[in-house]
C-alpha cells in the first residue's frame, strides 16, 4: 500500500531528522519531533486554541464570544464592532497564541508553511461561510517592503491554501500603492484605518468581477487592512469578499 509506505518512510525520516538536527519548540523549548509540526512541538499544537464549528463567533468578523448560543442561532451572532467593515465575513484559525503565534512569526522570517499549519488553514477555508469563495487573493505588501523582506508572507500563505483547496489564485489583482507605516502594538482601530485609507487599488478587475474572493492575510487585529482591501475589491466588481487569516489577535 503506497500510502502506508510513504507514511512509514516519512515518520522514519522525521525521527532521523529530529535526532541529527534537533529543533527547539518556539513555545516550550522542548524538542520538535516532526518537521511537519514546526515551529512548535505536537504538545504545544494540542494546547493551541483553534476555532471549530462548535465555537460561538461573530458571523461577520469571527470574533469569539464565550456566551452559550444554540447552534441554530449562531448565524445571527454579531459583535457590533464590525458593522462598518467592508468584507462579507472573516475567520481566523484560532487565537494569536502558542502554535499559531509562533507560526506567524516564523512565516515573517522564512517563506515556508509547515504541513500542520497548511492543514489547519485549509480546514478553516472548507467551513462556511468561507467555503463559498471561488478565487484567492493575498493581501499585498508594498513593493519596497517586499524587497526588504524578499517575499510577501500573505502570498506564500495564499499559495499554500490554493494548493490544498484547489482554488485558483490571482496574485496580481490587488496592489498596494502607498507605503504605509507599520502598524504598531497599541494602535487603536481608528489609527489603523486612517493609516491604510487609499493604500490599495485593483488592477485587472476582470479577474474578480462577479467572483467571491477569499482574501488571505496572516493576522486579523482590528480588521482595518482587510476591510480596506475588501472595499476596493467590491468596488472593482467582486460580489463578496471573505477573509481568512492564521490567527486573530
Amino acid at each position: 500500500m503506497p500510502g502506508v509506505t510513504e507514511s512509514v518512510i516519512g515518520g522514519v525520516y522525521d525521527s532521523l531528522l529530529a535526532l541529527v538536527y534537533p529543533e527547539a519548540c518556539a513555545v516550550c523549548g522542548g524538542p520538535v519531533e516532526s518537521r511537519l509540526d514546526a515551529p512548535v512541538c505536537a504538545a504545544c499544537w494540542t494546547a493551541t486554541r483553534l476555532f471549530d464549528e462548535n465555537d460561538n463567533l461573530c458571523w461577520k468578523c469571527g470574533a469569539f464570544t464565550p456566551a452559550k448560543i444554540a447552534a441554530d442561532k449562531r448565524q445571527m451572532v454579531r459583535c457590533g464592532e464590525c458593522d462598518a467593515d467592508n468584507f462579507t465575513a472573516a475567520r481566523a484559525c484560532g487565537l494569536y497564541e502558542d502554535g499559531l503565534r509562533a507560526s506567524v512569526l516564523a512565516l515573517k522570517r522564512e517563506p515556508h508553511v509547515a504541513n500542520r499549519l497548511a492543514q489547519i488553514i485549509a480546514n478553516a477555508q472548507r467551513q462556511p461561510p468561507l467555503n463559498g469563495a471561488d478565487v484567492i487573493v493575498p493581501v499585498p505588501l508594498h513593493s519596497e517592503r517586499e524587497r526588504e523582506r524578499g517575499y510577501n508572507q500573505a502570498a506564500v500563505l495564499a499559495r499554500e491554501v490554493a494548493r490544498a483547496t484547489r482554488l485558483p489564485i490571482e496574485e496580481s489583482v490587488l496592489f498596494r500603492r502607498i507605503h504605509t507605516e507599520r502598524h504598531r502594538a497599541g494602535m487603536d482601530a481608528k489609527a489603523r484605518r486612517v493609516s491604510v485609507a487609499g493604500a490599495f487599488e485593483v488592477r485587472q478587475p476582470k479577474l474578480i468581477v462577479g467572483r467571491r474572493v477569499l482574501l488571505i492575510d496572516d493576522v486579523f487585529t482590528t480588521g482595518a487592512t482587510v476591510s480596506e482591501c475588501a472595499a476596493v475589491l467590491k468596488t472593482a466588481g467582486a460580489s463578496d469578499v471573505y477573509v481568512l487569516t492564521i490567527a486573530r489577535a
